[in-house]
Parts: C-alpha cells; structure tokens; sequence
C-alpha cells in the first residue's frame, strides 16, 4: 500500500475545503489529478514539498509568470523610449488578484467533477427545507397517530393510567396480524355471535397480550368475561401436560359455571382443557399430585380452592399457573363473612411461578382493591369504561315509593296484574324474605321461582337452566345473583328490598340492559330507607333517569352508619300474609310431640308426690 492509498483511506468520508486550503490543494495538485490514472496519481504529488521537473513548486510557477510580465513590459518601453516602472508592476498586482479569484471561484466547480471525492458518489445530499415541505417528520406522524388513538378512546369513553399503553384494538382481525392470535379462536368468536369488540376488549386485550398487570372495571354486560378469556387462550397456544396453566376465581358457582361455559365456545377445537371444580372430594382424585397433570385452565370458587389447598398433601399444585383472573375483584377483597379477602391472600400465595401475571376486572370500582393492586402489582394499567360506579345507561331505572313493608306485596301484585313482559328477576335481601315472597306469589297464577344459599347445587343448577329455557317467569333470588351473571334478555329487575350500597344496586340493575339490549329495572322504597336514598338516586341521575330534586338533597349520612347499614340491613316485617301454621312441616307430629312431653311431666309430678306420700 503506498502513500497516496493510505492517505484516501484516512480521509475516506471527509470533506475537503478548498475555499479555505486553496494552496494546499495547488500544492497537492487535488485538482488535476482526478483527470490522470488513479495508479499515477502518487507520483504527481509532493507530499513534502519537493520540486521535480513533473511538479513544480507553486513559488516557482509564480516566479516564472512574473517574469514572464516583466519582459512584456520592457517591449513596451523600448517601443515608447521611455522607462515607466509603475504601470507594469500594478498590472501585474491587477493579475494576481485576479488570478487568486478565479482560483477560487474555479477550484470548487472542478473538484465536484474532476477533483478527488471524498464524499460518496452515491449519496444525495437533499434540502432538510425542501424535505420537510414534500413529507412530513416522523414527530408530526406520531402526533397525528396518538391524535387519532385519543378520538377513539374518546369516542369508547375508555380511560386508561399507566405507563407504555398499546393502542386500542377495532376489530378481531386484527389480533390475528399484529398478535398471532389462532385462526380457529377468531372463528369460535364469529361463530359466538361477537361482531366487533367491546370497549372495554378494545383496550384490556391488547394489554394482556403484551403480558401486563392490569385492573379493569367496566358496566355490567359489556363483555368482560370475553376481554380476559381471549389473551389466555393466546398465551397459552397449546396444550401441555403442566398442570394448570391459568386460574379464574369467582365469587359463586353460577358465575364460574358461566365462565367455564364460555371458555369451552372460545377454545372449541383447539384443544385446551377446562376444567371446574363440582365435587372437592371427586376434585382430590383428579387433580392430586398423582394425575397426569392433563389440564390446562381451571375455573373456580375460593373455598373449593382453599379446601383443597389445605390437603395434606395438597390436592393440587398451582406452581404453574402462569395467568391469574380475579373476576368481581371487589366483592373478592370484602373483608367479613361476605367478602373473601383471607381465601385470596392463600390463592396468591399458593401461585409460586415467576412467570405470574394478576388481572383482576369487576362491574365497580374500590379504592382499597386499587391500593393493593398499585403496591403488589408490576407496572400496573388501570382501565376504565366510562364514569366510576355508573350503572349502564341502556337501563331504564325508576324508584317507587310504597309507603311501608305491605305496600311492596301490594305494588308487585299490581304490576302482575298490568301485565309484564318476563323473563323477570326479583332481588330480596334475605332467604327468609325470598321464602316468604314466594310463597305469596305461588298463588298468583305466574310460573315463580326461588334461588337461595341454602339450596343444593343441583337445586340451583335446575333453576337457573329452567329461567334460562323460559320455563320460569319470574326469578326470586338474593344478592347471590347480583354479580356476573348474564341471563339473556332479562327485560325488568325488580329492588323488592332496597340495596343496602350504590355498588350492590349497580350489579342488581346490570342483569338487564346487557349487551346494548334496552332494560328496565324498579326499586321499592319506604319511610325505613330515607338514609340510602340519596346515594342511589345520585347513581340514577348519572345515568340520565329523572329523579326528584328533593332525594339529591337530602343529607349525607355518616361514614359509620352507612357501614353499619351496609353489614346488617334494616329489620323488615314479615312478608307472609297466610297463617303461620302452614309454613311449618307436618304439624300433626309437632301436636303428638307436645301431648307426649305433657304426658311425661305429668307422670314425674306423680312420681313425686307418691315418694312424698310414703315418706
């Protein structure tokens, strides 16, 4: 390698000025050597300045013009016979500069086509002005992008907090190209009847594609089981001989009953196991540390859960479980009998895997359930559809005062009469009352039913398939039913009792109004109720009903009763207007037991006084 290539090397993607370093190129000869062989170019440059008889020095070129002016000059002056020094020299000056200038207005159009390119030739050097007017910058793209993704969730009323959000998903299709989602599922999904997804799919499962921690609260029947159903089905992709691989809790068995059922339309044909927990005793044979562990999702309550936690060993291993669903995670976190906060904290405990990820949706929102979630959770999002704690806003909803305890019987005596379109759900909030109102309305010629705590699990089952089919009209029912459960076209709910929370009355009036469906919901109220009016005539007012300006008016009650209100309900008379005596079972026994314990306490006086007597 000689000089001059190492030389081209060094300066490979420099620019050479020659406005500034004129000489040095005339010195270099920059400028001629372009037009001669690249393999003669080293031997026309002087790097150390040397003159050879190919390449003068620039002082000796300028030299010899010098001299050159000069003769001219003394021509003249012999011509003239006169010596004038002065013009010549300042000709000559006049020369130079001019000589310098075009030097250097010159040099810069040759070196672009016949100096040496430091620059690649192949490079475009373009106008950034000129660039910016033809297409607009990537910055402009991403603010007309984010605009866009603001209007829809706008438009959705879709709420989200969190930090590196995706954007909101429009159609199903499109989880097949950007998410890889199976082709089969996006059919299951058609064939379920989902056309578009729901605003709160739109955006939760996007989230939960990209793996992240969310807590989602969306109105009742907007889809939420489908928004946490489809990301699992996803990850998943296949199944595998693991163990559980994706855990759902929920409050009650007809609601996990119902989930279970919509997993097995989504999943239809790709495989998957789903599984439920029916029997703990049946449940310790099937999924012990003996099986083969051929199952994928397991769809519960907490106490089957915690009852086969606390096996010994335990009856199954959660160490799997790479997906955990808390469906009406409000109702999950309660604390006290009703809630089942202590069943949760073992479940989360039990999931041992590092690959975890939590979710958890309901239909209302709780502060304390979003503390927990910001201290426990990783990175966590926060969705949310529409106003906090709002009911949905296809229901129409009326409150109706009735004056005292016998004034309800009567007022749902009179709308039966009216005439009602069922199916029809009414919410007690007792199973005494549940007992008490359907006895009085067995004998209104209406197909009535009752579903209760205290009955069997097949009992229920039977119910709830019969209510579903048609067979019964009129559904009564506790605030067991109030979460979760999607009854298809439930055209009226009616409060027989007032809710005791603005949340138990937005998950009572959610089973009708479902999926875009018009609904109707009536709650009956009583001097007795005045303190909680208020709260739930604001809930009615957000969603647009009419309510009397009086009831927004009334006083705030305090934080103590209301909690009060809200463990232990209000003590209601009786809602039996037949005798008592036929409400108890085979009154001819309880008669003989009476005469026959009479019988006993007269014979041990005689007893007595024959003992006294001999004495």
């Amino acid at each position: 390698m000689d000089a001059f290539d190492l030389f081209r090397k060094l300066g490979s993607g420099a620019k050479f000025d020659l406005k500034r370093f004129g000489k040095d190129a005339q010195r270099f000869k920059v400028v001629k050597s372009q037009s001669k062989d690249s393999s003669n170019q080293p031997a026309g440059i002087s790097f150390f300045g040397k003159e050879t008889q190919e390449n003068p020095s620039l002082e000796s070129r300028l030299s010899e013009d010098d001299g050159e002016e000069e003769e001219e000059g003394s021509d003249e002056e012999q011509a003239s016979g006169k010596r004038k020094w002065t013009e010549p020299v300042k000709t000559a000056r006049k020369k130079k500069k001019g000589a310098k200038i075009k030097t250097e207005d010159t040099e810069p159009e040759k070196s672009e086509g016949e100096g040496i390119q430091w620059m690649s030739s192949q490079e475009k050097v373009k106008d950034p002005k000129k660039e910016s007017k033809d297409t607009p910058s990537i910055k402009r793209l991403k603010q007309l992008h984010q605009e866009k993704v603001n209007r829809i969730r706008h438009q959705n009323r879709i709420n989200v907090h969190g930090t590196d959000i995706p954007d909101p998903i429009s159609t199903f299709e499109e989880l097949q190209k950007e998410y890889d989602l199976d082709p089969r599922i996006v059919q299951n999904i058609k064939a379920a009847g989902f056309q578009t997804p729901t605003p709160i799919q739109m955006q939760a499962i996007p989230l939960m594609m990209l793996k992240r921690e969310i807590l989602a609260s969306a109105p009742t029947g907007s889809g939420k089981t489908m928004a946490f159903c489809l990301p699992l089905l996803a990850h998943l992709r296949q199944p595998l001989n693991k163990g559980f691989r994706a855990l759902i809790i929920s409050p009650t068995r007809e609601l996990a009953t119902q989930t279970h059922r919509e997993l097995l339309k989504l999943s239809e044909g790709v495989g998957f196991r789903v599984h439920m927990i029916n029997k703990g005793v049946e449940a310790v044979k099937k999924y012990g540390p003996k099986t083969a562990k051929k199952f994928d999702i397991l769809v519960t309550t907490p106490n089957r859960l915690i009852y086969l936690l606390n096996q010994d060993p335990p009856a199954i291993n959660l160490s799997s479980v790479e997906w955990l669903v808390v469906d009406e995670s409000d109702k999950l976190f309660e604390d006290g009998k009703t809630g089942f906060r202590e069943q949760l904290a073992t479940i989360f405990l039990a999931c041992t895997s590092p690959k975890i990820r939590r979710v958890l949706f309901s239909a209302t929102f709780a502060t304390d359930v979003e503390q927990w979630c910001k201290l426990n959770l990783d990175n966590l999002v926060c969705v949310n559809i529409g106003p906090r704690n709002s009911a949905a806003e296809t229901v129409e909803q009326q409150l109706l005062f009735v004056g005292s305890e016998n004034g309800k019987l009567l007022a749902m005596r009179n709308l039966i009469k009216q005439g009602f379109l069922p199916p029809v759900l009414v919410f007690v909030q007792s199973i005494d009352r549940a007992r008490e109102l359907f006895h009085e309305l067995v004998y209104e010629g209406i197909n009535v039913d009752v579903i209760h705590a205290d009955r069997t699990q097949q009992q229920r089952d039977n119910v709830v398939s019969s209510f579903r089919s048609g067979k019964i009209w009129v559904l009564i029912c506790t605030a067991l039913m109030a979460r979760g459960i999607d009854f298809k076209g439930i055209n009226l709910v009616i409060n027989y009792d007032f809710p005791t929370t603005a949340v138990e009355y937005i998950h009572r009036i959610g089973r009708t109004g479902r999926a875009g469906h018009k609904g109707k919901a009536i709650t009956f109220f009583t001097e007795d109720d005045k303190p909680l009016l208020r709260s739930i005539a604001n809930v009615i007012k957000k969603a647009g009903c009419p309510v009397p300006d009086y009831m927004i008016g009334l006083k705030k009650i305090k934080s103590k009763l209301k909690r009060q209100l809200a463990t232990k309900p209000l003590r209601r008379s009786t809602i039996r207007t037949t005798p008592r005596i036929l409400f108890e079972k085979k009154p001819g026994k309880r008669k003989r037991r009476k005469r026959k314990a009479t019988a006993k306490e007269a014979n041990a006086k005689g007893d007595a006084s024959e003992v006294i007597s001999n004495s």
